[in-house]
């Protein structure tokens, strides 16, 4: 999307004028449809008058000829027509739905917040499916107005006030059915929004099945869902009413106008004006008019739906970066030196903390929340309130997020895996020509390798959950480990395996990241005894820092939160 801060209108003039080709050219083939279809009733009415009621059979068969022909050329027409019509609309959609991930995956972040997954998931695909058929609806509107242009332009060379009527009859309704589409609008847009909603909560539901089903809770989460989902069963029910109204509406003064052309024509047949053929010819090309301005119907709910729903994803385009990108780089090799000054961030107060290249830090939060405000720092999912957090001297917001992941690496503590193989998930993010085995070895995955069907080649389910939650997390360690940062930041790697394993994780992590800085932040003893020293955050701030057989000896608060 080119604009910043893009609107609807934004959404809706990119999605039709990228494609601007396609639709042209669907438009082009459209109106050669309609003109076709047009012009079968004027040449009907030319064969009753040149041919049938003189009884001249050589003009008979010269006009059913071009009848024929002009039948080959609408069909050829439609055909084509409505073949580049449907591709603009999937390119259209699937551009969308590019814009989408990509602002969504953004390093600046930004756009999941205050989103559940399944509300961004719907957005990316009904969404951007009802922005890609406003191309569809503008080819065919264009098309139908060719048509209805045509209908004029014979009736006014047979009859001015024939001509009168529709030219005058169709900018009406066209405007009462705008008119119409604006409750259909409004609705349309609460439809998405609930329906967003409803598949929101059920991927929440999904997600957590295993937790709800331990806690029992599958019957609050069933009510839950049902009251949801009736929500949006209603908004979808009121969108279907206003659309029934539109369209029925918009039908029967279509038929109005068609039964006005009719009733015109014939009475000036009676009254000797125009001919027979012509009044065939007119009441034919009235009957036409319903296609047409069906379609204009069509068309009307199409862009209402349309405006509706590319005002969501222009919502979610427009949705300012948490953290924007400095214009600082930095020097290379990465040394990975670690500084954070004051900070200040959610619970954290006043943090001062040096962590030097190469070490091997443990980090105790007393608080769970702290920890995870320190994790935010320093991914940069969010900058400090106040203080600054520095890699080698450079304070991390002058630096773009994007640069900052390839040298420092912050592995949460849920972190999900993706479909594929083991190996797969582990060589995920690992540069090209690294062997992934000794972090797979060093996380403990070839343990979990040796009680799968495949070993390191099997499958692993959507977000890997054919896996327990101990082989998920060695897993993720593993590719944490396999990404080979200059940094890496880990929390909580361990909460789901047993102590022997634990124990082997711990010296395998500090074994492969042997000479690179590490951070651990945990309250796992097995992995606080390999770490140089450990820092203990309590109440948001630094009060203690010392190896962890220090601390263990000498600080009761530290005793509490790591060994409780």
């Amino acid at each position: 999307m080119s604009p910043s801060n893009p609107s609807g209108r934004d959404v809706l003039r990119e999605s039709v004028g990228g494609q601007r080709r396609d639709v042209a050219l669907g438009s082009l083939l459209g109106s050669g449809h309609q003109l076709g279809e047009a012009l079968v009733p004027v040449l009907i009415g030319v064969v009753i008058d040149r041919a049938v009621t003189k009884s001249d059979t050589g003009a008979l068969v010269l006009w059913l000829g071009v009848l024929a022909v002009v039948y080959v050329g609408l069909a050829l027409s439609w055909r084509f027509g409505a073949w580049s019509g449907d591709r603009s609309a999937a390119r259209a959609e699937h551009a969308l739905r590019i814009a989408l991930v990509r602002r969504v995956l953004h390093p600046g972040g930004g756009a999941e917040e205050g989103r559940l997954p399944g509300a961004l998931a719907n957005i990316a695909t009904e969404d951007a499916k009802r922005v890609g058929a406003v191309n569809m609806a503008v080819m065919y509107g264009i098309s139908a107005l060719v048509g209805i242009l045509t209908t004029a332009v014979v009736l006014l060379r047979t009859s001015v006030t024939l001509g009168l009527v529709v030219l005058l009859g169709t900018p009406v309704l066209l405007w009462l059915g705008h008119l119409l589409s604006k409750p259909l609008e409004t609705r349309s847009a609460t439809e998405q929004e609930r329906a967003a909603h409803a598949s929101a909560v059920a991927a929440d539901l999904v997600a957590g099945l295993r937790i709800l089903k331990g806690i029992g809770g599958e019957s609050t989460a069933i009510a839950r869902y049902r009251t949801t989902s009736r929500d949006s069963l209603q908004a979808t029910l009121k969108a279907a009413r206003a659309q029934a109204f539109q369209s029925g509406m918009v039908l029967t003064l279509t038929g109005c106008l068609i039964a006005v052309v009719a009733l015109v024509g014939g009475r000036l047949a009676a009254q000797g004006t125009i001919s027979l053929g012509q009044l065939v010819s007119a009441v034919g090309l009235a009957l036409f008019l319903l296609g047409p301005l069906q379609v204009l119907a069509w068309v009307n709910a199409g862009l209402a739906q349309g405006r509706a729903s590319a005002t969501r994803i222009a919502e979610v385009l427009a949705t300012p970066h948490t953290v924007t990108a400095g214009d600082r780089i930095l020097a290379q090799p990465v040394r990975g030196a670690v500084r954070l000054t004051g900070v200040s961030h959610g619970g954290l107060r006043e943090v001062d903390l040096d962590i030097a290249s190469g070490e091997l830090l443990g980090v105790v939060a007393t608080d769970p929340a702290h920890a995870t405000d320190l994790l935010r720092c320093l991914a940069r999912r969010a900058d400090p309130d106040s203080g600054t957090v520095e890699l080698d001297g450079v304070a991390l917001r002058d630096l773009d997020p994007a640069e900052l992941r390839t040298a420092m690496l912050v592995a949460e503590h849920d972190a999900d895996l993706f479909e594929g193989t083991v190996r797969d998930n582990v060589t995920a993010v690992a540069p090209g020509s690294a062997d992934p085995e000794p972090a797979m070895a060093a996380a403990g995955v070839a343990q979990v390798a040796e009680t799968l069907p495949d070993g390191e080649d099997t499958a692993v389910g959507e977000r890997g959950r054919s896996l327990s939650g101990g082989q998920r997390q060695r897993v993720a360690l593993a590719r944490a480990l396999a990404a080979d940062r200059p940094v890496l930041v880990v929390h909580d790697p361990t909460t789901a395996v047993d102590a022997v394993t634990e124990a082997g994780i711990a010296s395998g992590i500090r074994e492969i990241r042997k000479g690179r800085t590490t951070v651990l932040v945990t309250t796992s003893p097995a992995l606080l005894s390999v770490t140089d020293r450990v820092v203990l955050l309590d109440d948001g701030r630094v009060t203690d820092t010392a190896p962890h057989a220090d601390l263990i000896a000498r600080h009761e608060t530290y005793r509490t939160a790591v060994l409780a």
